[in-house]
């Protein structure tokens, strides 16, 4: 009955595995802010739609142009009029995504704007000691990465060319969407790596190993061009999690089912570490890096999972503790650390392996938190609201009994002292189930016992007298006078 009332309660949090996968069927790990899809099929629907967006326009262009010769041609008498050109209408359509884009620059005129933009830059620019940290830590994996490529030699030397073109040409490039440049990053990564494969016949643990070399330089210098830039709501939705989080900050681990005890000083370690490292994953730089600090935390919530249970944990309580875990650690800029994670990292770890597993589960576990209502946690909506707005909460508030000066070892006195009342009250329980047991089997003796004595007398027991034993076996047999006489034995001699 314990177990049914498990997978009741679990119902909201369940997700089958079949659901982390590609939409598309392709076997590899789909991805929420790929709408399901893998990297690559979900490359593939982009450009789709990509071309078919720039189809429209060519039709759209080539309608308006027509139009304007028709017009201009009913009114001769306008000397002044010039027909739209699809130059015209693309500076047009340019100027129209500007103006959609909400940014600083729209709040100066263009007189100004120069200036304007200095003193943005002025204003924004971090403070010498990062200045100093981000060149330190650019240094260092600058040499890093020449004396890693170095012993490839002539392969080597392609790639460390091929990557200062990358990020020259990505130079000239800031003005693009965030998507172009994700693309172009995708584009790059591939490209390298078939040029590898293809040109250098490089062997694929090594074009793996590369590939992650590749993706730390680039990513290190491009870090804070393209991690959470202002063209896009990454900061809008951070501080929506992060305002959601806070808010359901009454949510017990028993609600979600959390098989992850606490109270065992080895767990409780075990979820601090869990914390911490998917905390430490905004201090980053690298995609890979920040895939790193997801897979220990995963790691540390699985060894939890596994002592409190004293067997191998399984993804049903995975994932309810992984939300557990970033519910109560609140991890920093969340939503931009997943977006940067998903336009930069070489898609291969996120399509395959266990950091595009655990990574997956990540993005289930927020998008769980976003969606999290009354049912999910079997509650009523009664109580949720309530909860929600902090009119009473599920948690004991040690504050209303403890004094902020009482030491820990009282605390823990009367934790105990709780403790042991509510064994008292469970032994309580017990021995009065046991005599009930044992008024249960009287009874049942008893009844049994009734229902004999009933059955006996019902039915008696008659012993007849024992019959006279017979001389023969055929003594009453009356036609024995006709059987021959029995034979005799005869001794031979000798």
């Amino acid at each position: 009955r314990r177990k049914m009332n498990l997978k009741s309660e679990r119902r909201g949090i369940h997700v089958d595995q079949s659901e982390l996968l590609c939409k598309k069927g392709c076997g590899y790990y789909g991805n929420p802010a790929w709408q399901g899809f893998c990297s690559k099929c979900w490359r593939e629907e982009y450009h789709k739609a990509r071309q078919k967006q720039i189809q429209e326009d060519w039709e759209l262009a080539e309608r308006l142009q027509r139009e304007e010769e028709e017009a201009y041609a009913s009114s001769q008498s306008t000397q002044g009029a010039q027909s739209l050109t699809f130059s015209k209408f693309e500076e047009k359509k340019t100027n129209e995504k500007t103006r959609k884009v909400t940014t600083v620059k729209k709040f100066f005129t263009a007189s100004s704007r120069a200036g304007a933009k200095k003193e943005i830059q002025e204003a924004k620019a971090p403070s010498p000691s990062i200045h100093r940290q981000a060149s330190i830590e650019t240094d260092r994996v600058s040499k890093e990465f020449i004396e890693f490529i170095r012993t490839y030699q002539k392969p080597g030397q392609d790639i460390y060319k091929q990557c200062k073109l990358f990020l020259d040409t990505m130079s000239h490039k800031r003005d693009l969407s965030i998507e172009e440049q994700s693309e172009c990053a995708q584009d790059f990564y591939q490209n390298v790596a078939d040029r590898l494969q293809t040109r250098w016949k490089v062997p694929p643990e090594k074009v793996e190993k590369a590939m992650d070399e590749v993706e730390k330089y680039i990513m290190t210098r491009q870090y804070k061009y393209v991690f959470c830039p202002e063209t896009t709501d990454d900061e809008k939705k951070d501080l929506a999690v992060q305002k959601r989080i806070r808010a359901l900050h009454w949510v017990t681990p028993q609600m979600l089912c959390v098989p992850v005890s606490e109270e065992i000083p080895e767990v409780s370690d075990m979820v601090v570490k869990a914390i911490t490292d998917i905390i430490e994953m905004d201090s980053k730089r690298v995609p890979r890096d920040k895939l790193a600090c997801i897979t220990k935390c995963s790691k540390h919530i699985f060894n939890a999972i596994k002592i409190t249970k004293n067997e191998p944990a399984s993804a049903d309580d995975f994932l309810p503790t992984l939300i557990y875990i970033v519910l109560k650690g609140n991890p920093p800029r969340l939503q931009s650390n997943i977006q940067y994670i998903t336009r930069f990292c070489n898609p291969s770890r996120l399509m395959t392996g266990e950091d595009g597993y655990y990574f997956t589960n990540l993005c289930c576990a927020v998008a769980f938190i976003e969606k999290l209502d009354a049912q999910s946690l079997n509650l009523s909506q009664e109580d949720f609201d309530r909860f929600m707005t902090g009119q009473t909460s599920p948690k004991k508030q040690e504050s209303d009994s403890f004094s902020p000066d009482v030491c820990l070892g009282v605390k823990q006195m009367c934790k105990s002292l709780d403790l042991l009342s509510q064994l008292n009250e469970r032994q309580e329980r017990i021995v009065s189930e046991a005599k009930k047991l044992e008024k249960d089997l009287i009874d049942w003796t008893d009844g049994i016992t009734k229902e004999v004595e009933e059955i006996v007398e019902k039915y008696p027991l008659e012993i007849k007298p024992k019959s006279q034993a017979l001389a023969a076996i055929d003594s009453e047999n009356v036609e024995n006078d006709k059987l021959p006489p029995p034979l005799q034995p005869q001794v031979y001699a000798g």
